[in-house]
């Protein structure tokens, strides 16, 4: 399944977008407030073993293109944590330093959330954010998202969003 935004495409990533994925899924900086691969070949597990999910649970992240250029500036979307699991569905993403500031992330959780209340009717949405991490727990406020508590074990707040009309 293939989404559009205004601004970026969402299609399920390929063997062939491992290079560019990489580019930020293994580079310190980018990643310093969650997972970092630390080479391709888990990098390429990572996308497998989320692809594998997609095909059995109809969604996974995505990778994240611009539409005007076609370039691989992120990754994520909804899914439930592979490497990681009892935590229900969540969102998360990751983006390319160079695409930071620029509203994707609050662009890709509202497409998110959109295909989570639509045509998939989960009840509720998670996120996991690490505390000295502002920009991203604004965008899961912004998108209604409520801290919960603080998780010892993961080191991150867990934010919840229930469907609309299920508070």
């Amino acid at each position: 399944m293939m989404l559009e935004t205004d601004r970026l495409l969402l299609r399920p990533p390929t063997l062939k977008d491992v290079p560019a994925l990489f580019a930020f899924l293994g580079d310190p900086q980018a990643m310093q407030f969650t997972h970092l691969d630390e080479s391709l070949r888990h990098c390429r597990r990572r996308i497998a073993l989320h692809e594998r999910r997609r095909r059995r649970d109809g969604y996974a992240p995505w990778a994240i293109l611009t539409r005007d250029a076609q370039r691989i500036v992120g990754w994520g979307g909804i899914y439930e944590d592979p490497f990681d699991p009892g935590w229900g569905v969540e969102v998360g993403y990751a983006f390319h330093p160079e695409a930071w500031g620029k509203g994707y992330a609050t662009e890709l959780v509202t497409a998110a959330l959109d295909l989570a209340d639509g045509a998939l009717g989960l009840p509720e949405v998670r996120a996991f954010v690490r505390e000295d991490n502002p920009a991203s727990r604004r965008v899961l406020e912004k998108a209604g998202f409520e801290e919960q508590r603080f998780v010892p074990e993961l080191g991150r707040l867990l934010y919840r969003r229930l469907r609309p009309g299920r508070e």
